[in-house]
């Protein structure tokens, strides 16, 4: 069962007839912000302290402490991030864009994860450039709350059953230990009014979401030891990255073709990202971390093993 509007839950839970407009997807949203920014903050701080990041900059005419620039940052990054999603998105579907622009620039589904994880990054480094704030540090400081994000959003895309799922379950491989809610959904009531036969699609925000509160477990029981710069931030690029590239083969997403090959755009975004981190990792690589790094991989992939079927 989806639930669009946070009035759909409460009249299913309580049997009331209300219209609320706040729509689900934006709570978890505003929800993912709040939260990401806040633990942000105080690795800020905490970088602070060990002299990683400066306690102190200039913004405009006065000087302001490193972490109490979190907030704006977040904002900013939010903002573009937006804008980002929905030009990934028509970038996605070009074909669809041309026949009917303006349903797609207006539609309320329709949006890309990577698309606005790069624009927002983007901006997000305009703002920290033009106020002398190291890139990289404060990279290292947001990674484990950049994914926590992730996952709080990708809860968003589940309640509110945005279209963001997977492709037709196959029952017949499913584990029996598994409840069936876990291997397939209907999504009932979703935001986009679509028809999902039964038994459903496999709920890849639900697979997405674990992993991302997984890999920012992870990334949060490394954090504190010495590292070099651009690590932390590195292990974020390849764990995330080999997340999504996992959960791409059970999702629907359209496809582009080159030479005799043919990909998606979050797949080609995904393998950047492992490249990048894997670059990373050898650059700042801690020889007593690599142990749990190898694990970390292993537990993502077990999660997301259903990818592979």
């Amino acid at each position: 069962m989806s639930y669009p509007y946070l009035s759909d839950l409460i009249n299913h839970l309580f049997g009331t007839n209300i219209q609320l407009p706040i729509a689900m997807f934006g709570a978890f949203v505003a929800m993912a912000i709040i939260t990401a920014a806040w633990i942000g903050k105080k690795e800020v701080m905490r970088f602070e302290e060990l002299g990683k990041l400066p306690t102190a900059v200039m913004s405009g005419n006065k000087s302001i402490a490193t972490h109490l620039l979190v907030s704006d940052l977040a904002m900013i990054c939010a903002i573009f991030g937006v804008i980002g999603a929905r030009i990934f998105h028509l970038l996605e579907y070009p074909r669809e864009f041309i026949q009917d622009p303006l349903a797609m620039i207006f539609s309320r589904d329709g949006f890309s994860i990577y698309g606005g994880l790069i624009l927002g990054a983007i901006a997000g480094a305009i703002f920290l450039k033009k106020r002398a704030v190291p890139i990289i540090p404060m990279l290292d400081a947001l990674a484990p709350s950049i994914i926590l994000g992730y996952g709080i959003g990708r809860l968003g895309c589940q309640v509110s059953g945005d279209g963001d799922w997977g492709t037709a379950a196959n029952m017949a491989i499913k584990p029996d230990w598994l409840p069936d809610w876990f291997w397939a959904q209907t999504y009932e009531n979703n935001v986009i009014g679509a028809i999902i036969p039964a038994p459903g699609v496999y709920p890849t925000p639900i697979y997405e979401a674990l992993a991302a509160f997984l890999i920012f477990a992870f990334l949060w029981s490394i954090r504190k030891p010495h590292y070099k710069t651009g690590f932390l931030f590195s292990v974020y690029l390849l764990l995330s990255g080999f997340e999504r590239l996992l959960i791409e083969k059970i999702r629907v997403n359209s496809e582009y073709h080159l030479w005799e090959m043919s990909f998606t755009q979050a797949e080609f975004i995904s393998i950047d990202l492992i490249i990048g981190g894997v670059v990373g990792i050898i650059k700042t690589t801690n020889r007593k971390l690599l142990p749990k790094i190898v694990f970390s991989i292993v537990v993502v992939g077990a999660v997301s093993a259903c990818a592979r079927l």
